[in-house]
């Protein structure tokens, strides 16, 4: 299970990419959509680093108890 959530983790970041994308290409024509793209950039971007985070913390405490 865990190498499935291993790989799942990455699409964050495919989704997080494609926000990036809608930034760039909506900056000159509609400001307000870009700056609201960009927030979801972040945002997906720090979610991806702290599941990353719990996913080998949890991994770490899994495998001290075997």
């Amino acid at each position: 299970m865990n190498k499935i959530w291993k790989f799942f983790q990455y699409g964050y970041l495919i989704i997080a990419a494609f926000f990036l994308y809608d930034t760039i290409i909506n900056i000159s024509k509609n400001s307000e959509r870009a700056i609201f793209s960009f927030v979801f950039f972040i945002f997906i971007v720090v979610v991806f680093f702290f599941k990353r985070h719990f996913r080998k913390k949890i991994q770490q405490r899994n495998s001290q108890n075997k």
